[in-house]
């Protein structure tokens, strides 16, 4: 066989890696080759940089080359990295499927937030819609437990042709969580940039099929999470809890300013009240404001935001998140009730937001002014 370009060139398209079986230019791009005598030169843009795949490769090019032409053939390679967009990058897509994408903070930790979250996703089921769940809260996630899920893992699914996560399901709400993927008792100790490759992957490798509302348990505070969230996806608006108490509600105050920044400009379509009062099983009709009265109510009133409910401490709220079962399930209670009408609140603050401001596109932050 003569040493040509044409030659070479369908010989290398031929060379395959003995240790997966993929072609050397399925990935690969030949940019060109030149022979000069016995001397051939091959420009390979390559998508793995490393120097042990560049001296496999060359290795490879020289065996296969001696082989079928001549063993007095000269090889050199010139190396180029492809450019490849990565898997993981944020996307700021809207999700297939789903219509609003609500997300619940708070601006420390304590205050019921993922209690909120668990309730109000069951809740909205209850009244019919289609939910979805994202325990966005990598470091200490607690969703398997309130959904009694503890030791579940969710299954691959194909879509379209690519692997996909299928959500687990609990009252009728489709969920995931970093604790299906740790130990109970496992601490998470991660940099923010995997945390937010982890919830990347939380957002986009899970199969979400058709939802009316996807709710997203935030961490507590505003930190790298909160700015890969709104980065990632399109927010439909955001919830923020607190207490009545005034330690509380100076972090949710910045917690309404930061969805509000011109950088970020997430609508917060109202603040929820928790713990907004201690009402005794056996003297159902008596209130005792443990931390103090009407302090979210007065912060919703300041900032011109919607109060959305007051829920009370009840000692069954607390039993029902510890046994896997929302208190929304007590049925015809209290504070099943308080969070129903909470959820028809959210669905009234939805529809309103939707159609007095434009459609939701994700966050591009270019200011980075009060963000580093």
């Amino acid at each position: 066989m003569d040493l040509n370009k044409k030659n070479i060139e369908n010989l290398l398209s031929e060379i395959t890696f003995s240790e997966n079986d993929e072609k050397l230019l399925q990935n690969n791009s030949l940019i060109n080759v030149q022979v000069f005598g016995s001397e051939v030169v091959i420009d390979l843009e390559i998508t793995n940089p490393t120097l042990q795949y560049k001296k496999k490769v060359e290795s490879l090019c020289i065996k296969f080359l001696q082989k079928t032409f001549n063993s007095d053939v000269n090889c050199k390679i010139n190396f180029s990295v492809k450019k490849v967009e990565q898997e993981n990058k944020i996307k700021g897509n809207p999700i297939p499927g789903v219509k609003n994408i609500i997300a619940v903070s708070s601006g420390k930790g304590g205050v019921g937030k993922s209690t909120i979250s668990a309730n109000l996703a069951v809740a909205l089921s209850k009244l019919n819609y289609k939910v979805g769940l994202i325990d966005a809260d990598i470091y200490g996630p607690s969703m398997p437990i309130m959904f009694d899920l503890v030791g579940e893992a969710p299954k691959a699914v194909e879509v379209e042709g690519k692997k996909k996560m299928r959500p687990l399901e609990n009252y009728n709400v489709k969920m995931v969580s970093m604790g299906f993927f740790t130990q109970l008792n496992q601490a998470i100790v991660w940099r923010g940039p995997m945390a937010s490759k982890a919830l990347n992957q939380l957002i986009w490798d899970s199969h979400w099929g058709e939802l009316d509302f996807l709710i997203v348990d935030l961490p507590p505070g505003t930190g790298d999470i909160h700015l890969s969230l709104v980065q990632a996806i399109p927010l439909t608006g955001a919830i923020v809890v607190s207490t009545p108490q005034d330690i509380a509600l100076a972090d949710a105050r910045k917690g309404v300013n930061m969805f509000q920044m011109d950088s970020i400009d997430v609508p917060v379509i109202g603040i929820v009240e928790n713990m907004s009062y201690f009402t005794p099983e056996e003297l159902p009709n008596n209130k005792y404001y443990i931390f103090g009265k009407d302090g979210a109510k007065n912060l919703a009133e300041q900032l011109g935001i919607d109060l959305l409910a007051q829920i009370p401490i009840v000692q069954s709220l607390r039993e029902a998140s510890d046994a896997g079962r929302p208190a929304v399930l007590q049925e015809d209670s209290a504070i099943s009730n308080s969070f129903v009408n909470f959820a028809k609140e959210v669905v009234k603050s939805v529809d309103k937001r939707n159609s007095n401001l434009p459609s939701t596109e994700a966050v591009k932050i270019t200011n980075m002014k009060g963000c580093s």
